[in-house]
């Protein structure tokens, strides 16, 4: 009983420490996002894309690459696109480059992983734009198209066609309360995801033995690296992992760490951060959002091109000599209370957090809300309950920790 006690404040200040280290780092990346969703609309975007074409899909992913990592707000706006007549591939290009090419998984990737892991995620971002391309192109019917193009104006409401002035907003209070209200929304709709990741990241860093990895990633852990069909087994197994942890792309960066330091390939790894699109609540959105036949096909294709994204990464890297080394992202080794130290880290917190006051100050004069009064589903409620039981661990965790126990 006692051991289970101290691994559990263990992994309590784990989770913190971990959330310590990415505090700025999410504050930064959601201010960025909530300033360009305010100023660089939904409206502007849907008036610039069209159908599949060179053009189109650059401004699917460069507008995706200046909107919200967040998935269920990224499949959102690609349904609105998509409703309004841009083709399915420019509103897949921005989906992809929304939840891979923002900045701040880029900042977060940087804070747990390597280089080489940045530079990945960018490189394999835009190269699963040009798969998902060219596999729609050889793949997809028009009669699927035309059914997810009917559900998709079926299921979302018609958007005002008005596209404010974003050198008027910038220069008034009312732009920077929108900008506050959209910082808000940001941390409501990944809270969940951000509270479940971070905690189960820090449980399995407390109390799974690296054994249960080099199990689990078959070659992982050795002296030696794996062989190329293992390498393989794991850009199978990365998506599987992450189908069942259902963790978003924000909150499974620490996971994907641990994985790394347990000796899971670089493209295991790749694959498993590539994922953040085909966990399950991802798949029920885009159910509701274009049919299940099409939702299908969407996981489909993005599973066959980040795996295939995966192992060219890997195999590029490898050729270059730069694949990265496990112990870069060691965090086992870093004992919990020496995450928390009088550093840069801890005056950027300190700085982003009279931001976020400021903000939420700003916000709170704006009558908009961040949320419809619809109908709240039994996966959001059962999402929200799994967030908070993680917050309760948490603080459960961290008293037992101050208690001496």
């Amino acid at each position: 009983m006692e051991s289970f006690l101290a691994g559990w404040s263990r992994a309590s200040l784990t989770t913190l420490g971990f959330f310590w280290m990415a505090f700025w780092a999410f504050c930064l990346g959601y201010l960025i996002s909530g300033a360009i969703q305010v100023f660089v609309t939904e409206e502007r975007m849907q008036k610039t894309m069209g159908e599949a074409g060179p053009r189109s899909v650059a401004l699917g992913a460069f507008f995706g690459f200046l909107s919200s990592s967040c998935s269920f707000a990224a499949l959102s706006t690609s349904r609105s696109l998509f409703q309004k007549g841009a083709g399915l591939v420019p509103a897949l290009a921005f989906l992809l480059a929304s939840t891979n090419l923002v900045v701040e998984l880029g900042i977060l990737i940087l804070l747990f992983l390597s280089w080489q892991f940045v530079v990945g995620e960018y490189l394999g971002g835009l190269l699963l734009i040009g798969l998902m391309w060219i596999v729609v192109r050889l793949t997809l019917t028009d009669r699927l198209e035309r059914e997810a193009r009917e559900h998709a104006g079926r299921s979302g409401a018609e958007q005002s066609g008005e596209v404010p002035d974003w050198r008027r907003l910038v220069a008034s209070r009312e732009g920077w309360q929108r900008v506050g209200r959209r910082y808000l929304m940001e941390w409501r709709m990944v809270w969940r995801d951000v509270s479940f990741g971070f905690v189960v990241a820090g449980a399995i860093a407390a109390f799974v033995p690296s054994r249960f990895f080099e199990a689990l990633f078959v070659g992982s852990g050795g002296s030696s690296s794996p062989d190329w069909w293992q390498v393989v087994l794991h850009t199978l197994i990365g998506p599987l992992a992450a189908f069942f942890t259902f963790i978003g792309s924000m909150g499974n960066i620490p996971l994907a760490a641990i994985l790394f330091s347990s000796g899971v390939s670089f493209a295991g790894v790749m694959a498993f951060v590539f994922s953040d699109l085909v966990v399950f609540p991802v798949l029920r959105i885009s159910a509701q959002y274009f049919g299940w036949r099409m939702a299908a096909y969407i996981l489909g294709v993005f599973l066959v091109c980040l795996v295939i994204t995966s192992l060219i990464l890997n195999g590029a890297f490898a050729f270059l000599g730069l694949l990265p080394d496990p112990a870069a992202a060691s965090v086992r080794e870093i004992a919990p209370a020496e995450r928390f130290q009088l550093d840069y880290t801890f005056y950027l917190n300190a700085a982003f957090l009279l931001l976020s006051a400021g903000l939420a100050w700003l916000a709170r004069d704006d009558g908009a809300s961040g949320h419809g009064g619809g109908e709240v589903s039994w996966w959001d409620r059962m999402l929200t309950g799994v967030a908070i039981a993680s917050l309760v661990w948490l603080l459960l965790g961290f008293g037992i920790w101050l208690s001496g126990a």
